[in-house]
Order: structure tokens, then C-alpha cells, then sequence
């Protein structure tokens, strides 16, 4: 039977919390260094029907040309791509120190057999990925199916061998802070490296609210268990603005520790350019 626990904060609370962050300075870090953490913590994305190796080419380019030792500008983490152009960035990365991630696992509906899910991560961790980023199934969990999302969870897990695992929740689909808690202790419990919030293929995606959520059911997950896991938002984040927020609240609720890309990722587009153009 799979134990989760109730979220503890009421929807008013979770916004005056987020109003109380947004107009807080960052203690750990001054605004530029902001901006080079937010670098830094990018998986530099694309997720498009139309993707093919001239994209995934132009891509990588553009990952490995945002360093600049001179300027101290960052690398982005990595790349995010869907599984058959996995081993072509493996490849354009190589010795860059930049990661390749790679949707699988019935990406973006999870409305797919476990073992057609099974094999598609089987086959992008064989073409190289050094993360995957698989979707929980949302139709199973919204009907109270937990033990089956957790089942196939813990199977991607294993399958992953020494890739990395994020699980997307599709926060925009499970709609209620005590649906996303749920799905969060969930994935945590069944093997998650990191939760992430969306797959930005739905109207709504990242949102401050369900990444706070997100957030409590990590530090909570961790008082527990005393593992760290990592977090990702996901779609939408496309302004500095915006990503500096979603700094604020993390450096907020879970602090120091979760600050570097080993526990915190942002999933875009859109958003590398604008924060190097930020960095002076």
C-alpha cells in the first residue's frame, strides 16, 4: 500500500508564502551571480515534431558557446532532446562537461504500455543519455491507481542503470496542491533523482505555486529519509524575471544545499539567451 501524506498548507498560504518571497533579496547571492547560477542550471531543450539533426545540431552549438572564462559565463547543464537524436548530442557534448537528458517513457501523454515505455528508455540510455526525463502516468493516479504509477516508476528506476531519473508530475493535470504533493512522495518513494513539474505541452505548466508544493514535499521527503532530491521546473519559465523567482523560492525553502545543478535544473527554450545577456 503506498503511504503519502496530506499537503499542510492552505492555497492562501502558498500564495502569501510566494508574495513574501518575491519581494525578499537573495542571502546566499548577489543578482549577477544569480543569473550565472540560473546559466548554469538550464536544460537547454527541444522537444518539437519538427526536430531533426541540423536542430539538435544548432542546439548543441549553442550550449557549448555560452562559456566564457574570461566573462566567468557558465555552460548550461545540459541538452534535452527526444531519444533518436540522443547519441548525435552525445557526440556534439562530448568532453564539454555538458549532459545529455532525454525525454522517454511515453513522453508527453504517458498513455503508453510499460513495456513500450520500458524500451524506449532502454533505448535512449543505451544510445548515451546521462538523464531521462520520463512522464507518470496522470490518467492512473487521478483515478487513485498509486501502486501501478509507483510500479512503473520504480521500473523506469531500474532501468535507467546509472542515468539519472526525472519524473514529470504534469502538475497542470493533477490540479490540487494535495494531488501534486501526493504525486511528489510518490515519485521520491519509487526512485526519482529529481521531480519535475511539466512537460510544456499543456496550457499550463510551472507555475510558483505547484513548484513551492513540489519544494515542501522534498524538504519533508528529506527529514524523513535524509535523501536529497533534486528538483525541475519546467515550461513557461522564459524571462529572467521569472527564473529569478523560482531562485528565490528554492534558496527560500530548501536552501544552500539545493543550489547547483546537481539537485536543481530548469527545463527551457527560450530563456539561456536572455539570462547571458544578463551577465555583465
Amino acid at each position: 500500500m503506498i503511504e503519502y501524506h496530506k499537503y499542510p498548507y492552505t492555497e492562501k498560504e502558498i500564495l502569501q508564502r510566494i508574495e513574501q518571497y518575491k519581494t525578499s533579496d537573495l542571502q546566499t547571492m548577489t543578482e549577477q551571480e544569480a543569473y550565472r547560477f540560473i546559466l548554469s542550471v538550464i536544460d537547454l531543450t527541444t522537444l518539437e515534431g519538427s526536430d531533426n539533426a541540423k536542430k539538435i545540431e544548432d542546439l548543441c552549438s549553442t550550449a557549448i558557446h555560452f562559456k566564457d572564462k574570461d566573462k566567468n559565463i557558465p555552460n548550461t547543464a545540459a541538452v534535452c532532446v527526444y531519444p533518436p537524436f540522443v547519441k548525435q548530442a552525445k557526440t556534439l557534448l562530448k568532453n564539454t562537461g555538458i549532459s545529455v537528458a532525454s525525454v522517454a517513457g511515453g513522453f508527453p501523454a504517458g498513455q503508453t504500455p510499460i513495456e513500450i515505455k520500458l524500451a524506449e528508455v532502454k533505448f535512449a540510455v543505451e544510445a548515451g543519455a546521462d538523464e531521462i526525463d520520463m512522464v507518470i502516468s496522470r490518467g492512473k493516479f487521478l483515478e487513485g491507481n498509486y501502486q501501478e504509477v509507483f510500479d512503473e516508476i520504480a521500473a523506469i528506476k531500474k532501468i535507467c542503470g546509472t542515468a539519472r531519473l526525472k519524473v514529470i508530475l504534469e502538475t497542470g493535470e493533477l490540479q490540487t496542491a494535495d494531488n501534486i504533493y501526493a504525486a511528489s512522495w510518490i515519485a521520491m518513494t519509487a526512485g526519482a533523482d529529481f521531480i519535475k513539474t511539466s512537460t510544456g505541452k499543456i496550457p499550463v505548466n510551472a507555475t510558483p505555486e505547484s513548484f513551492i508544493v513540489m519544494l515542501d514535499a522534498i524538504k519533508n521527503y528529506h527529514r524523513e529519509t535524509g535523501k536529497m532530491v533534486g528538483m525541475k521546473p519546467a515550461g513557461g519559465i522564459s524571462d529572467p524575471d521569472t527564473a529569478l523567482l523560482y531562485v528565490k523560492i528554492l534558496e527560500n525553502v530548501l536552501g544552500i544545499n539545493w543550489m547547483n545543478n546537481q539537485y536543481f535544473r530548469i527545463g527551457a527554450s527560450r530563456l539561456a539567451k536572455k539570462i547571458a545577456e544578463k551577465i555583465k
